[in-house]
């Protein structure tokens, strides 16, 4: 039974004249019911929210993963940039929402230059921070245009930040953890859907679709795995580093990434999985749960 349903049963089973009066009725049972109801409804809630978060963030995920460039050239050192170049600031303090890459690219062809983001959805702008650098001196009309092709708000958006999905499911999971929550379960769940996420990046795509340009006289940074999984687990495996039980879903979820068909996965994975361990030796207590978390760990990369 869905546990938002049994919580409303039991709540009108606690509410009926019949339960009320029943023979084995007293105050304490009925808080002690009434504080078991409010729990379960509000892991369903969790539940609900978390399964909300993941979806959103497989599709932004995909989306990055078909055009891992916005569909512009892949800009992958900054060393690249001419030193001619001209840098575009925005004078206020924000995260990067939006990027108009198409805006970006009519600009290029119209000014027949190119275009280096410097900075992609999701990270901090600041007026002291070029996010982007045009070829050759241009003028402030051609920089303000530029400029308004950077969306910044207050705060981050799923639409074309991946990683704000995946640092949304790891604060879940932190919350979770936490001793006024103490739900181990709810951040183990979420392990297993952090799983989920990155498994897009291995899913097959076209290469014609996934190389194809097009923007030419834009140039986009992509987004690091590397700091996908930093995202995921690093909060996970600092704020679970006392729990066994949190340790050992970790290590077997970096056993399962690293034996993904990619370098970068077994690179992260293993890496994630030392920085793991640590954390845990250095919070638990008990010698067993330390040699369980250990057999675990040594799998990671071997199999």
């Amino acid at each position: 039974m869905d546990m938002v349903v049994f919580a409303d049963h039991a709540a009108d089973l606690v509410s009926s004249h019949a339960f009320l009066h029943s023979r084995d009725y007293n105050r304490t049972h009925c808080v002690t019911l009434l504080r078991w109801i409010d729990h379960l409804s509000r892991l369903g809630r969790v539940t609900e929210t978390t399964e909300q978060v993941e979806a959103v963030t497989i599709e932004a995920m995909r989306s990055r993963r078909l055009r891992p460039y916005l569909g512009g050239n892949r800009l992958d050192d900054a060393a690249r940039i001419p030193a001619s170049a001209t840098p575009v600031f925005i004078d206020r303090i924000g995260y990067i929402q939006h990027l108009d890459v198409s805006g970006l690219s009519a600009i290029a062809n119209d000014r027949k230059t190119c275009i280096f983001v410097r900075l992609i959805p999701g990270q901090l702008v600041d007026p002291n921070r070029p996010v982007a650098s045009v070829d050759g001196a241009q003028d402030e009309h051609v920089l303000a245009e530029i400029a308004r092709c950077f969306s910044v708000g207050d705060t981050r958006s799923f639409d074309q930040d991946p990683r704000f999905g995946a640092a949304v499911l790891a604060e879940i999971a932190s919350r979770a953890l936490s001793p006024a929550v103490n739900d181990p379960g709810t951040a183990i769940d979420v392990i297993s859907r952090a799983l989920r996420v990155l498994a897009v990046w291995t899913e097959p795509v076209e290469k014609a679709l996934q190389d194809e340009v097009l923007y030419p006289k834009v140039y986009v940074p992509a987004i690091e795995l590397e700091e996908v999984f930093d995202d995921l687990f690093t909060p996970i495996a600092r704020d679970g580093a006392a729990i066994v039980e949190i340790g050992v879903r970790l290590q077997k979820a970096f056993g399962t990434l690293a034996k993904f068909n990619q370098d970068r996965f077994r690179d992260a994975a293993m890496r994630h999985s030392k920085e793991a361990l640590e954390r845990a030796e250095a919070a638990l207590g008990i010698a067993s749960d330390l040699q369980r978390l250990r057999r675990e760990a040594d799998k990671v990369g071997n199999g």
